[in-house]
């Protein structure tokens, strides 16, 4: 599933289309005054999607539009979209949701599901369309408001399944289940997953395998199994053994009994000690 951030973390856009840009000095958000923006988002996602014929770049029907962490004090500083706002009669707040309600439209248009991190449901909740899918980053809790209101989600939890916090230990990646506190099945089916994160600024590729490996196979027998498959003791053989495959194969993962992800083995040959 392809992500492209918007309107937040997008100022690369400006160096090719600086009209979408608020100003040469306060780059982001995009701007949501001008029809340039959309336009230009519209053509992209075309390229992206191949619309409703297929044939783009990418053929998932679900289509990540990011939406988090957005600061909107550039709209607020900058003349021309202040008067835009003002003149529609919205808050920094509206122009965001009309942002993000556009951009939707327009992957709905061409056949895919958008998705968005859980700010943009904290934000506008039910106004999103019946077709948005709701990324869980900040908040478990956020999950079960998502599918009570009959939203689809993805769980990302970032205290647990941030690959990038290398303190979490992989008891922690596989205990942590999507469907806590979640009893009603039609609530639990809307739950489509979950996704492991491993930030790029985080690693380069001395680091990169020894901080995805072995930890992210925790979550991952988690999200294939059943809620009481859970013990971590029969686990810690299965993952240990998995960990050796990798190494075979020529995946640097790292030991499964660290305290912090990637550190050194405890001693040497520990996969022959099995």
């Amino acid at each position: 599933m392809p992500e492209f951030d918007m309107p937040g973390h997008a100022t690369s856009w400006c160096t090719g289309y600086p009209d979408i840009c608020p100003s040469p000095t306060c780059l982001g958000p995009l701007n949501p005054a001008t029809n340039q923006t959309f336009d230009l988002i519209d053509n992209f996602l075309g390229e992206v999607t191949g619309g409703k014929q297929g044939g783009g770049l990418f053929y998932d029907d679900l289509l990540h539009l990011g939406g988090d962490e957005v600061d909107t004090s550039c709209w607020t500083s900058t003349p021309s979209i202040a008067a835009w706002m003002q003149q529609n009669n919205i808050t920094t707040n509206g122009a965001y949701m009309y942002f993000v309600l556009k951009v939707h439209q327009m992957a709905i248009a061409q056949g895919r599901n958008p998705v968005n991190w859980e700010e943009v449901f904290n934000a506008f909740g039910t106004q999103l369309d019946p077709k948005s899918i709701i990324h869980i980053w900040l908040d478990f809790a956020t999950l079960a408001r998502v599918v009570a209101a009959g939203y689809r989600a993805i769980l990302s939890n970032n205290n647990v399944w941030y690959l990038d916090h290398l303190a979490t230990t992989w008891e922690q990646f596989y205990l942590n289940e999507p469907f806590t506190n979640l009893t009603d099945p039609k609530q639990q089916a809307l739950v489509l997953g979950g996704e492991v994160c491993m930030w790029g600024e985080t690693v380069d590729t001395s680091d990169l395998f020894q901080t995805v490996w072995p930890r992210a196979a925790a979550a991952a027998e988690r999200l294939w199994s059943a809620q009481d498959v859970n013990n971590t003791a029969e686990f810690h053989a299965r993952l240990s053994n998995f960990r050796c495959l990798l190494n075979s194969r020529g995946i640097a993962a790292a030991p499964v009994d660290n305290t912090q992800a990637r550190e050194n083995p405890p001693a040497p040959a520990s996969c022959y000690a099995q």
